[in-house]
């Protein structure tokens, strides 16, 4: 009988031809296998800012490690929030600081944007509200009783006829009118604001300008407003508007010490129809002339406790001390240019003076005023003027003519043309975009 083969050994591997094909485990191979392969470090994901993901903490991984099958192990993944792009950054991170600053409590933020259009309704602010975020708009509910009546001939017409069923809203003039009122009507914290009107040409109509620019203030802001006439040469600011007293800016520094509200200022001025108060010059060119640096700091520093915005008719002396001490307060000029070649020449000059002195902010952030009122200026290329101009202030405003304006007597605001009143309130409009919002 022939032997029988001898059986392969149970470390031989090779299959015989009667049995099937056997595939050890990988969990019977004693070997550990180690791979080390070199790749690129992956580049930073940004997480989009809408979107909250998870992240898991980087974890080494053997890819020769296979858990055993009677030997189970357990191992703990944290699961944590990944940052947001706008999160803290690391530094932060690692010196304990570990929540984002809201807004406005880092020191750099505005406070207010004075509207609550931007939060959720109902939602808390993160810091005191000031009185003026108590707005009608977010306390009453608009519904039919609480919506105000359109404005517009036709508009106003059909409310009525429908029984005020019908609000097809206000009229484009009308809104555009109640625009330009929410650009005037701009909030300020921190502060009183001063405006000096200047120029170093007389006769170009600083004082009308300042007139109408305090008129279009007052007529649409609730704060006050008040004109300061810092002319050393015999100001007329105070015979723009009904005298209702005798008082000067000599009266206000004499009486200084003894003025302990509003009250006690206010009897030192005369206040139009649109609530602008006026402060006159000295009517003796001997004693305007004497009118200098610190009586003019007794007279801001006095106005800065009662009023939002300090306007100030300067005179054509550019050097004077009064003109320094009214440009260190300065906030914002308006530069007023007639219309023909010397005014609109002097009025260029100003610039380059200030510029020259230290005020290139006050130049960048300037308004000029083109008074067409002036003589000769029928003869000149305005357009030619507002180019030149354009290249070195911010903003430039027509002062168109107008009768009352000529006739250099008291200006009545409602008897203004239409379009000198535009003109006033968009050249308000653009003088208070130009003042800081909040101060520190």
């Amino acid at each position: 009988m022939a032997d029988k083969p001898e059986e392969p050994e149970r470390g031989d591997l090779a299959p015989r031809d009667d049995e099937p094909t056997f595939r050890p485990s990988p969990l019977e191979i004693d070997t550990k296998l180690s791979i080390a392969v070199d790749l690129p470090p992956a580049p930073p994901q940004e997480v989009p800012e809408d979107e909250a993901a998870v992240a898991i903490d980087d974890i080494p991984v053997d890819p020769g490690f296979v858990a055993s099958p009677t030997e189970p192990t357990t191992t703990s993944v944290a699961i944590v929030a990944s940052r947001l792009a706008t999160g803290p950054t690391a530094t932060q991170q690692d010196a304990g600081d570990g929540v984002v600053p809201l807004p406005g409590q880092d020191g750099h933020s505005d406070a207010f944007a004075q509207s609550r259009r931007d939060r959720l309704r109902g939602e808390h602010s993160p810091q005191p509200e000031p009185a003026a975020m108590l707005t009608a708009d977010r306390l009453l509910e608009v519904n039919r009783k609480t919506r105000p009546g359109p404005e517009g001939p036709w508009q106003r017409f059909v409310y009525n006829v429908t029984f005020r069923t019908v609000n097809l809203g206000d009229s484009a003039k009308v809104r555009a009118r109640k625009e330009l009122d929410h650009r005037i009507q701009k909030q300020f914290e921190g502060g009183t604001r001063f405006v000096p009107v200047l120029t170093r040409k007389g006769g170009v109509g600083k004082t009308t300008i300042t007139t109408l620019l305090g008129m279009a203030l007052a007529d649409a802001r609730e704060d006050r407003i008040i004109a300061v006439d810092a002319n050393p040469d015999r100001g007329t600011l105070s015979e723009r508007v009904p005298k209702q007293t005798r008082a000067t800016v000599r009266d206000v520094v004499h009486k200084a010490a003894s003025i302990g509200g509003f009250t006690d200022f206010s009897a030192l001025v005369s206040r139009d129809e649109t609530r602008l108060d006026i402060l006159a010059s000295d009517t003796d060119p001997l004693l305007s002339e004497a009118f200098d640096e610190n009586d003019y700091n007794v007279v801001a520093d006095l106005a800065a406790r009662f009023y939002s915005i300090v306007l100030t008719d300067c005179g054509t002396g550019i050097v004077h001390s009064v003109m320094r001490a009214t440009l260190q307060r300065a906030d914002e000029i308006v530069i007023v240019s007639g219309g023909s070649v010397d005014e609109a020449r002097l009025a260029s000059e100003t610039l380059t003076w200030l510029e020259a002195n230290g005020y290139t902010d006050l130049v960048r952030n300037a308004v000029v005023a083109l008074n067409t009122a002036t003589h000769a200026t029928n003869l000149v290329k305005l357009e030619e003027i507002e180019s030149h101009f354009r290249s070195r202030v911010r903003e430039i405003v027509r002062i168109p003519y107008d009768p009352q304006l000529a006739a250099g007597s008291v200006v009545n605001w409602k008897d203004l043309k239409p379009l000198t009143k535009l003109s006033a309130r968009a050249l308000a409009a653009l003088v208070v975009e130009g003042l800081p919002a909040e101060r520190a």
